[in-house]
């Protein structure tokens, strides 16, 4: 059975941008994500790209190939240790036109390196959905909805996650970034915000069945606080009843009961005739002649006398 997480990097490597500079957007990410460079002979470029995804190794290969003419290559290795996925390599052959795609993909800069600006290709709020579906494709997790509600984005790139950070903050989510094991964690635990971010990068899909979950999940969580609190309300008037019975007993035992107000005597034996009864239920006996707060009062009464009889 596929993960949670697996089951949304299939459907988003099924999304096909119409808009040429979308698909510059999500290949950048990817490339940011999982992508290294290769020098190969007369210092030209190639690039390598490694995922355990089927799925996202054709999806990175066709933004690759869409619109340069280029080498490519792409390797499955066999997991050989028990449920160790297969990895799946893409590789471009360095040549001359690698350096192109790589300039259009805002990675280079002339003959330079660009380590982190990647606002050139973040104008519009499309691309920036783009790069962000990208960043999931290439490193992204989330959990089960039936489980606890976490995403994350995993890079090795700190200025690569601060981006991430702007971009999901320009999308008002209410991410958060920490360090973990020399990786950078961008990260959500809010279950609205999860579904937000799945609408947010195309994968309509599993934002469904996340709903869909969410909902039930919500429900049965409501249903449980419902009965713990009827639960809790139950014992409380048990335990109430089983004390006020034996305060009564006690005034009896002291023979003190006659010297009772009628108004506490009455109260007394309608508790003793109805143990087990809650507090309206003992008004209701009593044919309305007397409301809660007045049972009640005279109730606390019969304690605090007891309580007195038991000091003597």
């Amino acid at each position: 059975m596929a993960s949670y997480s697996a089951e949304v990097r299939n459907e988003l490597a099924r999304i096909v941008d119409e808009q040429g500079c979308c698909k510059v957007a999500e290949l950048a990410s990817l490339m940011r994500m999982g992508g290294t460079m290769l020098i190969g002979g007369n210092s030209n470029l190639g690039i390598k790209f490694i995922t355990e995804n089927a799925a996202v190794a054709r999806k990175t290969l066709t933004l690759i190939k869409s619109g340069f003419h280029l080498k490519t290559e792409v390797v499955v290795t066999r997991g050989r240790r028990l449920k160790k996925n297969n990895s799946y390599m893409v590789k471009v052959v360095p040549s001359p036109v690698v350096t192109q795609l790589l300039s259009v993909l805002g990675i280079m800069r002339g003959d330079n390196l660009n380590v982190s600006n990647d606002s050139g290709i973040l104008r519009k709020a499309c691309c920036r959905r783009a790069y962000l579906r990208g960043s999931f494709l290439g490193g992204g997790s989330v959990n089960r909805p039936e489980g606890d509600y976490h995403l994350e984005l995993v890079t090795g790139n700190l200025d690569f996650g601060k981006t991430l950070l702007r971009l999901m903050k320009y999308f008002s989510l209410p991410v958060r970034l920490i360090e973990r094991k020399n990786d950078y964690i961008v990260y959500l635990k809010d279950g609205d915000a999860i579904a937000a971010f799945l609408q947010i990068i195309g994968a309509h899909n599993a934002l469904l069945l996340f709903e869909n979950v969410r909902v039930v999940k919500e429900m049965r969580n409501q249903v449980n606080r419902l009965v713990n609190c009827e639960t809790a309300n139950l014992q409380k008037t048990v335990n109430a009843a089983v004390r006020q019975v034996n305060c009564i007993k006690r005034i009896i035992a002291h023979k003190a009961f006659a010297q009772l107000p009628h108004s506490l005597r009455e109260a007394a034996q309608i508790r003793l005739a109805y143990p087990q009864a809650t507090l309206q239920e003992l008004v209701d006996a009593m044919a309305g002649r007397v409301g809660k707060s007045g049972m009640n009062h005279r109730l606390r009464k019969l304690e605090q006398i007891a309580g007195e009889l038991g000091n003597e």
